[in-house]
């Protein structure tokens, strides 16, 4: 059931690629982030019946940290995204299925199973196929797309962490309100936001906070309670293919073959991901019970 709450995400994140592309053209990043986070957060709180009574600080500083991290990672890809291809970017954002592991073991000394690292392996290389074609050369924004990877990983573990101590619609509620408010408001500092804009592409609006912040973003904090996050990471990247299916049933985005053998990749990615597996023991002699007398074996005399 986990699983399916994150694969439910990943569809919910690729059918958003089409309204996002349209909203581009009328209304700024920082604003669309800000008012569809918002709407998305009013919705949340009216589905758990504005559960708001004993809201610890805990919750609330947990909710406004994710939300930071959230909208630190959209912020940096968008700045990285004027100065390289959408290619290399959905590429290299990608990155943090592999990136989520290896965080994992450096800084919370959570060691995944074999399994989850050649599934990440093999999601990266399906996205390679996938948004870069196969085809890759370094440009000045990269460094700052591989910052938002960065800060998507870190989101993913964070999320990992607090959802099974908080009451999950409750810490959406606080992620989606920072968020929101973080955008809007370099939204209004930077951007122009007018009515006229917002009648054209208010329906962007609305379809994404249902779809990408309540659908996409719940499902992922529930499917994280039981799925652990180098896996949860593995299937979520699969919103990279739902994307390229819908902007090809919706905006003509043919696929070359190079990239449905990349979306072939990240699909048996994601199957070798629910295999359970550890590591041989074999592989961590240092992890052996230390010798003691009493562990020698004694024959009668």
């Amino acid at each position: 059931m986990s699983n399916l709450m994150l694969l439910g995400a990943a569809l919910a994140w690729g059918s958003t690629f089409v309204p996002c592309k349209i909203a581009a053209f009328s209304l700024g990043t920082f604003s669309f982030n800000g008012l569809r986070f918002l709407l998305g957060s009013l919705f949340v709180l009216a589905i758990s019946g504005w559960r708001l009574r004993g809201l610890s600080w805990p919750e609330v500083g947990s909710g406004a940290l994710a939300g930071l991290v959230l909208f630190a990672g959209a912020a940096f890809q968008q700045a990285g995204l004027a100065f390289t291809t959408a290619g290399k970017a959905g590429f290299i954002t990608g990155l943090y299925v592999v990136l989520v592991p290896l965080l994992l073991a450096l800084f919370w000394r959570q060691r995944s199973g074999w399994n989850a690292w050649i599934a990440s392996l093999l999601a990266t290389a399906g996205l390679f196929l996938l948004s870069a074609e196969g085809r890759f050369s370094l440009a000045p924004g990269d460094s700052l797309v591989l910052v938002s990877a960065v800060l998507y990983a870190l989101h993913v573990i964070l999320i990992g962490q607090w959802v099974g101590q908080m009451e999950p619609l409750r810490l959406a509620a606080m992620q989606y309100l920072a968020c929101g408010l973080y955008s809007l408001a370099v939204g209004l500092t930077l951007e122009c936001l007018s009515w006229a804009a917002l009648r054209s592409v208010g329906w962007t609006i609305l379809y994404t906070a249902v779809f990408s912040v309540v659908v996409g973003y719940t499902l992922q904090m529930l499917g994280q309670r039981d799925a652990p996050p180098a896996v949860a990471a593995v299937i979520l990247s699969l919103e990279s293919v739902f994307a390229a299916l819908f902007g090809g049933w919706f905006l003509g985005e043919r696929l070359a073959p190079v990239q449905w053998a990349g979306g072939g990749l990240m699909l048996a990615g994601m199957v070798l991901a629910q295999v359970p597996a550890r590591w041989p023991s074999w592989s961590c002699p240092w992890s052996r019970p230390a010798y003691t007398e009493s562990s020698v074996q004694r024959t009668p005399e």
